[in-house]
């Protein structure tokens, strides 16, 4: 099993890489570079090195993975596909696919990022890694549920609905109380001002709901959530981590594991539709 998901591994990495769209990758990169850490700027801190080359990382896994998830799903991949003994076997090779091309041009950008860039203390260095890499795989997992070759049916769309929803949510736990009101409060004025009444009412309403009922227990469920990324990004801007805010990174690895256990029941259950 393991030899055929590097052949697979290796197929899928090969063919991107030397193709048009791993060249406008490496562009990518190098423009993401010189945008963020141009030569003539100096030496920017360790903190912005970290978060601004673990962004370049997520954003380009997830696009990487996007691009191996639809050629994988070409039909002229169909008499690999039927020869595997098992669909996840093909799955994971797609996700290994894009880790490594994602982490070859997150190194890419952190290399040329060192000129003239941030020294490395040891312990910093040993921090990066899980971080990066935790990230990476969420990003690389939520591509595959957003690409064709996965989703089935509404499946994407309710999985980045709830997304959307736990976002909108932990932007209010800090006062979950006014948050929503003030929200439809301002909502309603602009429709008062362009003279739509019936929403300005149906606004004025729903913010005099969401002002009486309790909503701090759905803000705080959402924060909960939401906490791994603060507690990385909270310990990267101090220097240090805590021992909880250690666990995030594993935590955020067991978001990834079972968004990847969904993604292998919709893959080994759907009737597979090849872009031909």
């Amino acid at each position: 099993m393991i030899q055929r998901i590097l052949i697979l591994t290796g197929y899928f990495t090969k063919s991107l890489f030397f193709s048009l769209t791993g060249l406008l990758l490496l562009v990518l990169s190098l423009v993401y570079w010189a945008i963020f850490f141009p030569p003539g700027q100096g030496t920017p801190d360790i903190e912005n090195y970290i978060i601004v080359v673990g962004a370049w990382g997520v954003a380009a896994t997830f696009l990487i993975a996007l691009s191996v998830s639809s050629r994988a799903g070409r039909l002229e991949n169909y008499p690999v596909l039927v020869r595997l003994p098992s669909r996840i076997e093909y799955l994971v090779a797609v996700l290994f696919s894009a880790l490594i091309l994602g982490f070859i041009m997150q190194a890419l950008v952190a290399g040329l990022a060192l000129i003239r860039g941030p020294e490395l203390a040891s312990a910093r260095i040993l921090s990066i890694p899980p971080l990066w890499l935790s990230l990476n795989l969420l990003a690389a997992v939520l591509a595959v549920h957003a690409s064709d070759l996965v989703a089935a049916g509404w499946s994407r769309v309710i999985l980045f609905g709830l997304i959307a929803i736990a976002l909108v949510l932990n932007s209010a736990a800090a006062n979950p109380n006014t948050w929503f009101s003030d929200r439809f409060l301002a909502l309603a004025d602009i429709f008062d001002r362009i003279n739509l009444m019936w929403f300005s009412d149906l606004a004025y309403d729903v913010a005099a709901w969401t002002a009486d009922t309790p909503l701090a227990g759905l803000t705080q469920a959402a924060g909960i959530v939401f906490w791994p990324f603060r507690a990385m990004s909270e310990a990267v801007l101090a220097g240090q981590f805590t021992p909880s805010q250690a666990l995030a990174p594993a935590v955020v690895l067991l978001y990834g594991a079972i968004l990847f256990l969904i993604a292998s029941t919709l893959f080994a259950g759907k009737d597979l539709e090849f872009v031909e």
